[in-house]
C-alpha cells in the first residue's frame, strides 16, 4: 500500500496541471442524476475503475464485492497517490478514462480548479459535514480520519503512553513520524500540533516550532511508522491516523499496541471520492458514490477501521468495536481551508528540513 498509505501530496505538480482542452468528451456530465436511471445504466455498463481505491485500504473490497452482488457491476483498481489520480482523471480518455477516484480532503479542491469531475450529491447529501464535502457536489467524503498516538508498550509503559499534545513533549520516547516533505499523515501531525499551539493551516510556526523542540532533545526517529517496523519492534511512540493505527495494530498484536486520541485536540480530516468528468463509465461511478455512502458501504469502511462520515449510520456490535468510542475525541480541528492547507503543504517540506531537522 506505498501509494496510499504514504498519500503523496505533490501539490506543486498539481498547480502546473493545465486546464481540460475543450475537446474533452462529457460523458459523466450529461448523465442523468435519477437514481432509477443511474441504476438501470450501470447495470448495462457493467464495470467500474477506480484510482487509488484497492481492496485491502479501509475494507474496499467488501463494497466492491456488495456492488457486484447487488448489480452485477465488476471492479478493478489501480493504487496511485492523490497527485497521480488527478494527473490519470486529465490524461487518461475512452475506455481507459477512469471512473471514480479516492484523495486526500486537501486535494479535492484542485481538482474541482482543474475542471477534472463531475458533480452527483447523492440522496445522502444532507447528511455529510460541510467541512466534507463540496458545495456543487463535485466531491464529498465517505470516511473521515483523526490523527492519534499508537505506542508499542514492548518499548514504553503503558503507562507512559502520551494521552495529549503535552505529554508527548514531555516523554522520553522517540516519535516516529515519516518524510514531512511527501506524506499526509506527517504533514498533518505537524498542522495537529500547530492547532494545539495556536496555529492554524495558514501559520504552521506552532508546530514546527514544538517539533523543533523536540528535535533539538533528539526525540524524532527517522524510522517510518510502517506496519512492518512496528512489528519488528522498531517503533516507540507514532503519530498517525486513527484507522492506520487501529489495522495496523490489529495486523500485528492489538494486545502490544495503545492507541490514544490526544485530548488537547485532534486534527479530523478525510478522504474524498472523486468521479472523473470523463468516467468510462460513469453511471456505475455514481452508483459506487452512492453506496459507498450508503449505509452498508459505511459499514464496510468501518469494517476497515475508518470512521464513517454519516454519523446517523448504526453499526453493528462487532464493528463498532473495531473503532475507538466517539467519547474518546474530546476536541477536534477541522481544516477551514483545504485551498490554504494544501498551499501550505507546498512549502512545508523545505521548512521541516530548516527549521525542524536544522534545530539545534
Amino acid at each position: 500500500m506505498f501509494n496510499k498509505r504514504n498519500l503523496v501530496i505533490a501539490a506543486a505538480a498539481l498547480t502546473m496541471v493545465s486546464t481540460l482542452a475543450g475537446c474533452s468528451t462529457k460523458k459523466a456530465e450529461g448523465t442523468s442524476d435519477d437514481w432509477k436511471t443511474i441504476e438501470k445504466q450501470a447495470k448495462k455498463e457493467g464495470k467500474v475503475a477506480s484510482v487509488g481505491m484497492p481492496d485491502t485500504w479501509a475494507n474496499w473490497i467488501g463494497s466492491w464485492q456488495d456492488i457486484k452482488s447487488k448489480y452485477g457491476i465488476s471492479h478493478t483498481d489501480t493504487d496511485m497517490s492523490s497527485a497521480q489520480e488527478l494527473q490519470k482523471f486529465k490524461t487518461a480518455k475512452g475506455a481507459d478514462a477512469p471512473d471514480i477516484g479516492d484523495v486526500g480532503l486537501n486535494v479535492a479542491p484542485t481538482a474541482v480548479q482543474q475542471n477534472l469531475l463531475t458533480s452527483y450529491k447523492t440522496k445522502y447529501w444532507n447528511e455529510i459535514p460541510s467541512w466534507a464535502k463540496d458545495k456543487k457536489g463535485y466531491y464529498s467524503a465517505g470516511y473521515s480520519g483523526s490523527m492519534v498516538f499508537i505506542t508499542d508498550t514492548k518499548n514504553v509503559k503503558a503507562a507512559d503512553a502520551p494521552k495529549s499534545w503535552a505529554d508527548l513533549a514531555k516523554g522520553n520516547y522517540k516519535i516516529s513520524l515519516g518524510d514531512v516533505a511527501i506524506a499526509a499523515q506527517p504533514q498533518y501531525a505537524v498542522l495537529n500540533a500547530a492547532y494545539v499551539n495556536g496555529g492554524s493551516e495558514d501559520n504552521l510556526e506552532p508546530g514546527l516550532k514544538y517539533f523543533a523542540k523536540l528535535q533539538k532533545q533528539k526525540r524524532i526517529s527517522t524510522v517510518d511508522p510502517s506496519v512492518q517496523n512496528l512489528q519488528k519492534g522498531e517503533i516507540q511512540v507514532s503519530i498517525m491516523w486513527d484507522f492506520n493505527a487501529l489495522n495496523y495494530a490489529h495486523q500485528v498484536d492489538a494486545k502490544r499496541f495503545k492507541v490514544t486520541v490526544p485530548t488537547d485536540g485532534t486534527v479530523t480530516s478525510g478522504y474524498a471520492e472523486l468521479i472523473n468528468k470523463n468516467a468510462a463509465h460513469p453511471n456505475a461511478a455514481k452508483l459506487a458514490r452512492d453506496f459507498i455512502l450508503s449505509d452498508q458501504g459505511q459499514i464496510n469502511l468501518a469494517k476497515g477501521y475508518a470512521r464513517p462520515i454519516r454519523s446517523s449510520v448504526k453499526l453493528p456490535a462487532d464493528v463498532k468495536k473495531k473503532l475507538l468510542p466517539q467519547s474518546d475525541y474530546k476536541k477536534v480541528f477541522h481544516v477551514k481551508s483545504n485551498d490554504v492547507w494544501n498551499k501550505a503543504t507546498v512549502k512545508l517540506g523545505q521548512q521541516w528540513q530548516n527549521e525542524v531537522l536544522g534545530a539545534k
